[in-house]
């Protein structure tokens, strides 16, 4: 389901701040993995993209279309209401430096000094070209004004479509890797984008982009050798200190080009320890079928 939206476009805790460059989540100190607040959003007369609504509220394209189904990718319906999903279940992953979920399509920077985590979207590697799911590396290098040196595939594969790639890009807002890289392996980096609307999206040759003041943001406060953890993490799960059970469930990536242009949702992998997570006596078992099948990226209450 989530990749019509590619074809289409291709034609509790509080939140402590918002601004241009992040979201800043208040870290449970009781146990608990649920962080921030659901809000609602009228959209008014004035013609808004959604991709613009979602640059507004720091999220990606596809974390507003899971979270609002059937909302139109261009242009959302004037007066219609819109869940702007800011309630979150944190990864399964230890909370320090970075990790990157990229079934959700997003970033998780922790503040160990602050008790806080930075929630920023991204844009992930295409099919075929995928961004790493399973990887436990370190910010190696930063660089402002990155150059970009495109492979020989990648020329090959734009000269396929009568375009001509330089050997290397000069650095400059025309940059594909926009004006700020955290390089994070031989082949990977956290960078910009010189094409904002590929966040919450797979568009790129698998580095991970942010929108340009985003990777600003970053650059100026993650330090070389901050820990980088890369996850696929779907369905994500959180017991709480009252007994409580959420469930977050999101689209998984799409493996093959059939998965990718189909119209059927993508199956849902679910591992062993969500199994006993959710095999439970007192799970609510429509409640449960309703949040796999919607996937909406919404933590649900599943008991």
């Amino acid at each position: 389901m989530r990749n019509l939206f590619y074809t289409a476009l291709s034609l509790g805790l509080m939140i402590c701040s918002v601004n241009a460059s992040a979201i800043e989540y208040s870290l449970p100190t009781n146990g608990s993995r649920l962080i921030g607040h659901n809000e609602y959003y009228v959209v008014p007369e004035k013609k808004l993209t959604l991709e613009g609504i979602a640059a507004e509220y720091q999220l990606g394209l596809t974390n507003m279309l899971e979270a609002n189904a059937g909302v139109d990718p261009f242009l959302p319906q004037p007066r219609s209401t819109l869940l702007i999903p800011h309630k979150l279940i944190l990864p399964d992953a230890p909370m320090e430096g970075i990790v990157i979920n990229v079934a959700e399509m997003r970033l998780y920077y922790y503040h160990k000094e602050r008790n806080s985590v930075e929630v920023l979207p991204i844009g992930i590697g295409q099919l075929g070209k995928d961004t790493p799911e399973n990887w436990v590396t370190k910010v190696q290098r930063k660089k402002a004004g990155p150059t970009w040196t495109p492979t020989a595939a990648m020329r090959k594969e734009y000269a396929a479509k009568g375009e001509t790639l330089p050997p290397v890009w000069p650095a400059g807002a025309d940059n594909p890797m926009g004006l700020y890289a955290l390089y994070v392996g031989r082949l990977y980096a956290i960078h910009g984008t010189n094409a904002s609307f590929g966040i919450g999206l797979r568009v790129s040759h698998g580095c991970v982009r942010l929108r340009n003041n985003d990777i600003e943001h970053l650059f100026k406060t993650v330090p070389v050798g901050t820990r980088v953890q890369f996850v696929n993490q779907p369905i994500k799960t959180a017991l709480e200190p009252d007994g409580s059970r959420w469930v977050e469930v999101h689209n998984p990536l799409s493996r093959t080009e059939a998965e990718f242009n189909s119209a059927e949702p993508t199956v849902l992998q679910l591992t062993p320890k969500i199994s006993r997570f959710i095999a439970q006596r007192d799970t609510n078992s429509l409640v449960l079928k309703r949040v796999l099948d919607d996937r909406s990226g919404v933590p649900t209450r599943i008991n």
